[in-house]
């Protein structure tokens, strides 16, 4: 039988069952908020066809080579939404279009590509889209893919990008 002087409150009232219980009630949290984190977005660093890919790098480092045999370059320019390329080099003919992608390094939601139409000065036009700032990786090719030129370009372009091979 308690003394009198004691005031005994419900188990619930008790700060001790409380503070034994928060501990584990974070660990449930956090973990439902792990499996949320996880799952709220696809991986998409991940390509779907990899191994092809990754057996199709010696095409790619044989384009790079072309690029340079033939000394082509590139001249990047950006006014507002117009997007200009001028090719320099060793070309029988001037490609009829350019394709440029406009690469996020992790969001490939982001990723972008043009189509570069010649003008009749020779320069190639395009109409640049809105992107969010930050780095793009660039790889300017030709429309039959013989060649490629690659680079890095900080969104929003306002400073001009010269590409070599």
């Amino acid at each position: 039988m308690p003394a009198d002087n004691e005031d005994i409150s419900p188990w619930w009232r008790q700060p001790w069952p409380w503070f034994l219980m928060a501990l584990p009630m974070a660990a449930v949290v956090g973990g439902i908020v792990t499996i949320w984190l996880a799952t709220r977005d696809a991986d998409s660093l991940v390509s779907d066809d990899y191994y092809k890919e990754g057996l199709a790098i010696r095409q790619v480092l044989d384009r790079d080579a072309k690029a340079k045999v033939l000394g082509i370059g590139a001249d990047l320019s950006a006014q507002g939404t117009q997007l200009q390329a001028r090719l320099a080099g060793r070309l029988d003919t001037l490609p009829p279009a350019l394709t440029l992608h406009l690469i996020h390094p992790t969001r490939a939601e982001q990723d972008k590509t043009l189509n570069l139409q010649p003008g009749p000065d020779g320069i190639y036009h395009a109409i640049l889209p809105i992107l969010p700032a930050g780095m793009r990786q660039i790889v300017l090719e030709p429309s039959d893919r013989s060649w490629r030129l690659t680079g890095e370009w900080r969104s929003p372009f306002t400073e001009r990008l010269i590409l070599r091979p």
